[in-house]
């Protein structure tokens, strides 16, 4: 401004400018842009969020199968410790068994035998698929079974003791 003015002598100090009228194509092609700049942030805004819900449900789909896996997990302890508890019962029954046999307690072999018999039957019993269940048409068949295998452990042990003399 002072280059246009200094020519005149005049030293200009301040401007202000009262009214200014774009053209139409102008305004309205400025109204387009901040119209089209504020969709454009409510757009991302709207992406921004969908993408935090989406983490948000892959997080807790993340921490339901992880708490799962670790409910499995402690399960397949527990069921392998009372597996191993059982064991141990068993091997502990046999081993009582076996040292009633090797004292002469023929009724010792008896019992176990029946009653792993009984087992037996039991499972057989509580199959849902099986439509065929074999069992002795009487009782006193279980107990001479029982008596065979009574005499059988007998004989047994008498080779022993003869063999062992």
């Amino acid at each position: 401004m002072d280059e246009a003015t200094n020519p005149w002598g005049l030293k200009v100090t301040r401007i202000e400018i009262k009214d200014i009228s774009p053209p139409t194509d102008l305004v309205d092609s400025m109204a387009r842009q901040m119209k089209a700049e504020r969709e454009k942030r409510a757009t991302i805004l709207e992406a921004e969020g969908q993408r935090q819900s989406e983490i948000l449900k892959a997080e807790g789909a993340k921490q339901s199968v992880m708490l799962e896996a670790e409910g499995r997990k402690e399960a397949a302890f527990r069921d392998a410790e009372a597996r191993e508890r059982l064991a141990q019962a068993e091997a502990k029954a046999t081993e009582m068994v076996s040292q009633a046999i090797a004292n002469g307690d023929i009724q010792a072999i008896n019992y176990f035998v029946a009653q792993r018999y009984v087992e037996a039957l039991r499972e057989i019993a509580s199959v849902p698929n099986e439509k065929i269940l074999f069992l002795p048409l009487e009782a006193s068949s279980v107990i001479s079974a029982v008596g065979g295998i009574g005499e059988i452990a007998k004989a047994a042990f008498s080779k022993n003791e003869l063999k062992s003399k």
